[in-house]
């Protein structure tokens, strides 16, 4: 009897959990952090508590609508034809993400809506299918960002180690909040989740589309203090390479120096996969 109780009461617990939310989130507003489109002349909004709602909904603007032709380059579309090599014919939508990311560094770090109903036409897929995909993981971005996207780590070990430190200070460096992008859409800071670098936290990764497809490359810098952070904003904007991975050490060891692994392994070893 008292289960019944319960579970006659949950539509009225869930349209009060539902009422109590909405007031919350009207009671608390939050201001929205503006952000300039690289290269777009204007600014867009993105709310910084309530990204994981907004982020799942589209509205058209001058440089994201549907009506906007976009399609792969060329060159890209053989990396996009060698992608659907891999699978079989009827599970080809398999290759739906690496052609979101193809998409994204062809189109300086951002996937409009037009890229994702062209990825479903060469799909067979109904245009949700890659809406679906592209809002759920946070790599994809839907907005533009600037040609170098910083996104600190923001779990607990980064967080125990000083990743907040890192992010004032760049905040401070750059002039911007996160979510934020500087005016000459150089930088967009953002945030990411474990990327798996906790031995050497703090760490930042930053994504950079300055290449295009052929020279983005996606580069970890670990073991940072906010004057090494800063230096590696100062080497990019300078259009140079800072040092990838660890800023102190030469591997994942401890401060005090390496205490396994002294000697070569005796084997067996993997095969040589330099030519595979």
């Amino acid at each position: 009897m008292a289960l019944r109780r319960v579970f006659s009461q949950l539509p009225a617990l869930a349209r009060g959990a539902a009422i109590s939310t909405v007031r919350n989130a009207s009671a608390s507003p939050v201001a929205p952090t503006g952000f300039r489109a690289p290269s777009m002349g204007f600014t867009s909004q993105q709310s910084r508590s309530y990204a994981h709602v907004i982020i799942n909904q589209h509205r058209d603007t001058e440089f994201n609508k549907e009506s906007l032709p976009w399609d792969f380059t060329p060159d890209n579309m053989k990396l996009i034809d060698a992608c659907m090599a891999k699978y079989p014919a009827n599970y080809k939508q398999s290759a739906m993400i690496p052609m979101l990311d193809i998409a994204q560094q062809q189109n300086e770090g951002w996937i409009p809506v037009s890229a994702m109903n062209r990825i479903a036409e060469i799909l067979g897929v109904a245009n949700m299918r890659v809406y679906e995909v592209a809002t759920f993981y946070s790599m994809f971005n839907r907005q533009p960002v600037g040609k170098y996207h910083v996104m600190i780590c923001g779990t607990t070990p980064c967080m125990v180690r000083g990743s907040q430190k890192i992010e004032k200070a760049l905040e401070e460096h750059l002039g911007i909040k996160k979510w934020g992008t500087t005016d000459d859409g150089m930088f967009t800071l953002g945030e990411m989740e474990c990327m798996g670098c906790c031995v050497n936290a703090p760490m930042v990764v930053v994504a950079d589309y300055t290449g295009g497809t052929e020279g983005y490359t996606y580069n970890y810098y670990e073991d940072l203090t906010p004057d090494s952070a800063r230096n590696v904003i100062d080497t990019l904007r300078k259009g140079e390479k800072p040092r990838v991975g660890s800023q102190t050490r030469d591997k994942a060891e401890p401060h005090t120096g390496q205490t396994s692994l002294l000697e070569p392994p005796t084997g067996p070893y993997c095969r040589d996969l330099t030519d595979a």
